[in-house]
């Protein structure tokens, strides 16, 4: 796990559009796939929170893009090409920015996700994240799942979660 540079901007479409294919695989997603801005990966570029997670060649086949949210630090995407995904590269990808997150003194970790697929919520469930309810969520959290929503996610499967240091 590394900080990724400028210059690997342009891989993280591919991996995330890997990616896309098992949450579509495992029901959470009927559209076609989509990838981050580039203005979204340079800003969580700038901010240092955006992590990848590199092969022996260095080459980035999993990150997570980090964006500082109020108090908070929101994540935007995580993804791992499917060849390794199921071997802790999620985990270890998350871990880090939780404890660059802490290290930071920010109040916690958010992000939103699919409540039904294994990997989605169970999988931040057991990372100490949990599901807010409609009260819970910031404006800022329930427009990221509208706007998700508006973009073909259902409604009736995606949820916001939080760790909270």
């Amino acid at each position: 796990m590394r900080l990724a540079r400028p210059d690997e901007l342009h891989l993280l479409a591919a991996i995330e559009v890997d990616a896309f294919w098992a949450l579509h695989e495992a029901g959470a997603v009927a559209c076609e796939p989509t990838s981050l801005p580039i203005g979204v990966l340079k800003q969580s570029l700038e901010a240092d929170l955006l992590l990848v997670a590199a092969d022996q060649l260095d080459q980035p086949f999993g990150f997570l893009a980090g964006l500082a949210m109020a108090d908070a630090v929101h994540v935007a995407e995580i993804d791992v090409i499917r060849h390794w995904q199921k071997k802790g590269v999620g985990r270890r990808l998350m871990q880090a920015v939780i404890e660059t997150v802490r290290a930071r003194g920010a109040s916690g970790v958010t992000l939103t996700t699919d409540r039904h697929v294994p990997f989605n919520a169970p999988f931040y469930a057991s990372l100490g994240f949990r599901i807010l309810d409609e009260n819970e969520r910031s404006a800022e959290l329930t427009r990221i799942l509208e706007r998700e929503v508006e973009h073909g996610a259902d409604p009736a499967r995606r949820v916001a979660m939080a760790l909270w240091f």
